[in-house]
């Protein structure tokens, strides 16, 4: 495979991680660069990890995983925005200021934005791609790519702080809706 099909599919890859970090830097109020840091980490390293994950299970499996994948993307993303408006709306702001941008959420985060690239290691094991190379491509980019969203989402949050864990937790949801509408009806 020419790498610059592995760089397209690692873009179209990362799209879904630069959603969900715009929405934690808009969300997360006094997000820092440690913050955006970690959450590339969460992302980069889950979308180098899924595809050689995938690669070694083979094309075995590969209709189990995308008769499912998308399920499993909108539930973690819709419990993970859900919790987010719950959260805002409960009105604690020592709760929002103190950071909830934990391990725990950005793992979620990474699994549930990364399912698609296990399915598409499956394919690369088909195809005989060099997995290690095509990983550390879509790693870095998914990692350059979060970091963007996450700095564009904070410069979007310190304007709309009074609605931003709201307004992240919708886009959560409505980016597991989109994963799902084009899994049962598009085919993705």
């Amino acid at each position: 495979m020419e790498m610059i099909t592995i760089l397209l599919i690692a873009v179209s890859l990362a799209m879904d991680a630069f959603a969900v970090s715009i929405s934690n830097g808009v969300s997360v109020r006094g997000f820092r660069k440690q913050d955006a840091i970690r959450q590339a980490a969460f992302f980069g390293g889950f979308q180098f990890l899924m595809p050689v994950i995938g690669w070694v299970l083979g094309s075995s499996v590969k209709t189990y995983i995308e008769a499912v994948d998308h399920w499993i993307a909108f539930i973690l993303l819709l419990i993970i925005g859900g919790n987010m408006i719950r959260e805002s709306l409960k009105g604690d702001d020592e709760d929002k200021v103190s950071g909830a941008l934990t391990n725990k959420m950005l793992f979620f985060q990474a699994v549930a934005t990364s399912i698609d690239a296990l399915a598409v290691g499956i394919s690369f094991a088909i195809l005989d791609v060099n997995i290690i190379q095509a990983g550390v491509v879509i790693g870095i980019v998914s990692f350059a790519i979060s970091c963007m969203g996450a700095w564009a989402g904070k410069y979007l949050g310190d304007k709309l702080q009074s609605k931003a864990e709201i307004m992240g937790g919708i886009v959560l949801i409505l980016i597991g809706t989109k994963i799902l509408v084009e899994h049962i009806f598009i085919g993705g």
